[in-house]
């Protein structure tokens, strides 16, 4: 018997040794929501910028592709020139629900989804269809058009 257990021990000891690869974290724990925005919403108002509500959970792999075409080589100066990035998680579809009804976004439609506001906090465009729900099989290209079509009209 201690034969057969002599090969557990070096799987044991690299399988302890190997750091477990973790979720993404690029939502912040649900609670956070509102403070991230009422600061975006401040900074948009002191850079004439817009804000991206982007709802979603790290559990989502679309959410994941949306955040890495955001910070991609062809988005990343659009987002920081133009806009303020905010990430509502809704949890498991149970947080931030009413942040996203308020900002008339049909989370039943699919995640990510996003909501565009302008630097007073007025709400200018939100998906109503889960435009980007299937963000994976997208490309980085669709997100740079969503951009350029939202950004403010100075920077244009």
């Amino acid at each position: 018997m201690s034969i057969r257990l002599a090969w557990l021990l070096p799987l044991a000891v690299t399988l302890l040794a190997t750091p477990l690869v973790a979720a993404p974290d690029n939502y912040p724990a649900p609670h956070q929501a509102s403070p991230d925005m009422a600061a975006a919403l401040q900074k948009a108002s002191a850079t004439h910028r817009r804000v991206i509500l982007d709802f979603g959970g790290n559990w989502c792999p679309d959410c994941v592709a949306l955040d890495r075409y955001f910070h991609d080589a062809a988005n990343q100066s659009l987002v920081e020139a133009s806009f303020v990035l905010v990430h509502v998680n809704i949890g498991r579809m149970d947080q931030n629900l009413d942040i996203a009804e308020h900002y008339e976004v049909p989370l039943k439609k699919g995640v990510p989804a996003l909501a565009v506001l302008d630097s007073d906090g007025k709400l200018l465009y939100s998906q109503k269809t889960g435009e980007f729900e299937a963000m994976r099989k997208m490309q980085s290209s669709a997100v740079t058009d969503f951009l350029n079509q939202w950004k403010p009209a100075a920077a244009k």
